[in-house]
């Protein structure tokens, strides 16, 4: 494949980064055969097939954990038996799914709508927002890694930095400026009540984790994947972990998502109502890997658009003198810190800079 000289993949590149219009651009253009950049390299799908893939849900279940009780009095107050589920499936999974967390069913299918809306304005629309301008509050783009990436993930997103500096509004697209904003209060509220039990898992007092900033700030990631023409070839999101502290992620009814557990990819599969939760790198990394951040992907199909709604609880865009490390009350002689202390700017950097390449960017802090 790559031995013609008529293939400029830098050039294809810059052709469809140009354009603006995302991969819901080629598939409006009608496209039957997916662009060479979008192609899969041989090892990566021989490294993948190493991997067998778990589809009947048959040996393991993600957890779902129910938080009726926990909303009502906040995570302080979560009784022993919730923390409990919480502890098990941070430690043991990475991932779980909550349900009764107190955001409205009607808000989700909102978000949902409002997310999907946006992609699907015509093109001159949507590419004013276009940019790869780390620093903009709102961009759209396609694929954040696609100049370092081996090939180009099926997925459009809509990025905004939410907090903890409050986003103006009048900066959000107005298809989906005031559901956003409202989605944001709610999911923020959600991820406060999350940090408290992951403290009292942890053995830590409920507001520790919030007092070291890691509910301070978060950012909405309105994800678009398009119907594919050829799925097998290619990957929605390619194996990776999240660069932040926590995630919860709103998925439609399409699936797709998979963890990667006991060397098998493992389906999430879409609970209406529900919310999925995955534990981030920097929590790991601060709690001496008692908490898991575990790979995960989303596979190309055939079916769509697929839609999903990821909130990142960091500090993106905002510069901090705190590092963060392993936290000094679960150290021991004998647990000693598996990490180096590291700035959210300097982890967050390495992250974007090497790009979605399959591999955790734990290692390259570990003493």
């Amino acid at each position: 494949m790559e031995s013609s000289n008529i293939y400029d993949r830098l050039q294809e590149l810059k052709a469809f980064d140009e354009s603006k219009s995302g991969v819901k651009g080629l598939v409006d253009a009608g496209i039957t055969k997916l662009p060479r950049i979008f192609i899969r390299p041989p090892e990566e799908i021989a490294a993948n097939e190493g991997l067998r893939s778990q589809r009947d849900q048959t040996q393991f279940k993600i957890p779902v954990i129910d938080l009726k009780d926990t909303v009502a009095g906040g995570g302080d107050c979560a009784n022993g038996d919730v923390v409990g589920e919480v502890r098990r499936a941070a430690e043991m999974v990475g991932f779980f799914q909550v349900v009764n967390h107190g955001i409205p069913m009607k808000l989700l299918e909102e978000m949902l709508t409002a997310a999907r809306k946006f992609h699907e304005l015509p093109k001159e629309e949507k590419a004013e927002y276009y940019s790869r301008e780390e620093k903009r509050k709102v961009n759209f783009r396609s694929n954040f890694d696609l100049y370092q990436s081996k090939f180009a993930n099926w997925r459009d997103t809509l990025f905004c930095v939410m907090a903890p500096e409050p986003l103006d509004p009048q900066e959000l697209p107005l298809v989906c400026r005031d559901v956003t904003m409202e989605y944001s209060g709610k999911v923020e509220a959600l991820g406060i009540i999350l940090f408290e039990l992951l403290s009292k898992s942890l053995g830590l007092k409920a507001d520790h984790l919030k007092s070291m900033d890691c509910a301070k700030g978060h950012c909405l990631l309105s994800h678009y994947y398009p119907p594919c023409p050829e799925p097998e070839l290619t990957m929605g999101t390619t194996k990776h972990s999240d660069p932040d502290f926590l995630t919860i992620l709103l998925q439609d009814h399409i699936g797709g998502l998979q963890v990667l557990c006991d060397n098998q990819w493992i389906d999430v599969p879409p609970i209406p109502g529900a919310l999925v939760v995955n534990i981030g790198d920097l929590l790991q990394l601060m709690s001496n890997d008692r908490l898991k951040s575990v790979e995960h992907r989303v596979v190309a199909n055939n079916e769509g658009p697929r839609v999903s709604v990821a909130c990142f609880f960091t500090l993106y865009t905002n510069p901090t003198t705190r590092t963060y490390g392993p936290i000094k009350e679960l150290l021991s002689p004998h647990n000693p810190p598996l990490y180096s202390h590291t700035s959210l700017q300097d982890f967050i950097a390495y992250y974007d800079n090497k790009g979605l390449d399959g591999f955790s960017a734990l290692g390259h802090f570990k003493l």
